[in-house]
């Protein structure tokens, strides 16, 4: 009986801990292309992306990022 019960919490938890970890939204630019796009993580390589989205801000819904990013000089000039 326990084994179900551990079998059933850890399919549970599959399915659910994804849906939070989705909770970031950044506005970038691509370095060469500057082409804006929103993504779910934060750039680490600074190269070829970067955060434009005012004062680094990071939104919480996808929808507020691609409103945020109709606000942005950079993006809205493409």
């Amino acid at each position: 009986m326990n084994v179900k019960a551990i079998v059933a919490a850890s399919l549970l938890a599959a399915f659910v801990t994804p849906a939070f970890a989705a909770d970031e939204f950044y506005v970038v630019q691509d370095v060469k292309t500057k082409k804006c796009s929103i993504v779910d993580q934060k750039p680490v390589d600074t190269t070829t992306t970067t955060v434009v989205s005012p004062s680094g801000t990071i939104y919480k819904t996808r929808s507020e990022a691609e409103t945020g990013m109709k606000t942005v000089k950079v993006c809205s000039s493409n």
